[in-house]
């Protein structure tokens, strides 16, 4: 600050400080991100001082590089420069080409890149990254550029999007894996039949209502609980026809031995083992539901309400028109029961063959005898954190008081408040 003197003359009076600080709850917001094995970099047109400082409140390190000294943006980056900005917490006294130089340097480097932002000089580098965020109160430039334009202040948001973008990938995952372990099984068991038989183990309209059925429930696992992890995903096909062909080739396995018992062992007409395949294929089918959503053993993850009342109303259904003789030779209730009793004991059976499968195709559980790591509850502390921050729906701003009590809950011990000088 200065200020004139009677001749006119400009005195040095003083410095006014100015704080700008990060958005509440930034912090959390950040570290809950990186719980998520998201990695977080700041970029700034800042002083490298002022972005040292930013950086290190927000707990995102003070490795921090002068843009100018990224070299010349309109060049090819070389392996030293992309290991830099790999390596890198944040960036100061960033221009636009900076923005858009360090998005392209690292999608090259095989990462996936999102960027937020809100003004023009944003725009190129929005563009150009795979998931490009307009926080609110962004330029049109900005919003056009965009992938994704947040109406609510703050950033916290976009953690609740990874969240439920990861969940979507878990029910899609779940939903291949029993898409292709009911068309090989039904497949298989068809041609099989078919050819060493010379029998149709299923009519057509037998196959249409399996379809409409199977269809009708399959639809609610949109709506389905299920266990993100605590990484970016991505498909592994490997894994997925691995283990959907276990379970497809053991359903065959099963219909081919209660079609061994319904002819060689109870003697049924072969108008009655039709009706009996179709109960039990269609039974089966719904119960894979139930193996494929897991990792673990079916019961590890509670089903959705909507999930359960689908499977039990479609097979409640199936099961009386297959008691009744709905387009086909009634079956009995002695008879429904026992395919019943025998697809649930294959279910069993199936579910410790898939937890089999998984341990050999996907061993991703370490050994008992590997010492672990100290456990740091960094995450969880940010994590309850951001709970704290969302049930309060943005308040006055307490961020400090937030993270302490969220420490106080995990840790189980109490934290003393930070004095104020």
């Amino acid at each position: 600050m200065a200020r004139a003197d009677e001749e006119g003359k400009w005195q040095f009076a003083g410095v006014l400080p100015l704080f700008d600080p990060p958005r509440e709850q930034a912090k959390a917001t950040i570290a809950s991100a990186r719980q998520m094995g998201v990695n977080v970099k700041m970029v700034t047109g800042d002083q490298i001082a002022i972005a040292k400082e930013t950086s290190r409140q927000l707990g995102l390190g003070t490795n921090i590089l002068d843009a100018s000294g990224l070299g010349d943006t309109k060049q090819q980056a070389s392996a030293q420069t992309g290991e830099a900005i790999e390596k890198a917490d944040g960036f100061a006294q960033v221009f636009p080409e900076h923005k858009y130089f360090i998005v392209d340097v690292l999608q090259k480097r095989g990462h996936i890149v999102g960027m937020t932002g809100d003004g023009v000089n944003d725009a190129p580098a929005l563009k150009k990254a795979d998931c490009g965020i307009a926080v609110s109160g962004a330029t049109d430039a900005a919003r056009a550029a965009a992938s994704i334009v947040l109406l609510a202040s703050g950033l916290s948001v976009i953690i609740d999007a990874v969240k439920e973008s990861r969940r979507i990938f878990q029910r899609m995952n779940s939903y291949a894996i029993y898409r292709i372990a009911e068309t090989l099984r039904v497949l298989f068991f068809m041609t099989l039949a078919i050819l060493v038989f010379n029998f149709y183990p299923l009519t057509a309209v037998m196959i249409v209502m399996i379809a409409l059925l199977n269809d009708g429930a399959i639809l609610s696992i949109a709506y389905d609980n299920v266990q993100y992890k605590d990484r970016p995903e991505s498909w592994n096909m490997r894994l997925v026809l691995a283990i959907s062909t276990v379970l497809g080739v053991i359903g065959v396995v099963a219909a081919f031995g209660l079609f061994y018992l319904g002819e060689r062992v109870f003697h049924l007409d072969r108008l009655h083992i039709q009706t009996l395949m179709y109960l039990k294929l269609s039974v089966a089918g719904h119960l894979t539901i139930f193996l494929t959503r897991t990792r673990g053993p079916f019961w590890s993850i509670r089903p959705a309400r909507i999930l359960w009342i689908a499977v039990l109303g479609t097979q409640t259904i199936a099961t009386l028109i297959a008691v009744y003789g709905v387009f086909m030779a009634p079956l009995g209730w002695k008879w429904a029961g026992f395919v019943w009793a025998y697809a649930l004991a294959w279910f069993l059976v199936n579910d410790r063959v898939k937890l089999l499968a998984y341990r050999i195709f996907d061993p991703s559980k370490p050994s008992v005898l590997e010492k672990k790591p100290p456990v740091d509850l960094t995450h969880q502390i940010a994590a309850r954190a951001y709970e704290i921050y969302q049930d309060r729906l943005h308040g006055e701003t307490q961020q400090d008081q937030d993270w302490l009590e969220a420490e106080r809950e995990t840790r189980g011990s109490p934290a003393e408040h930070p004095k104020v000088a």
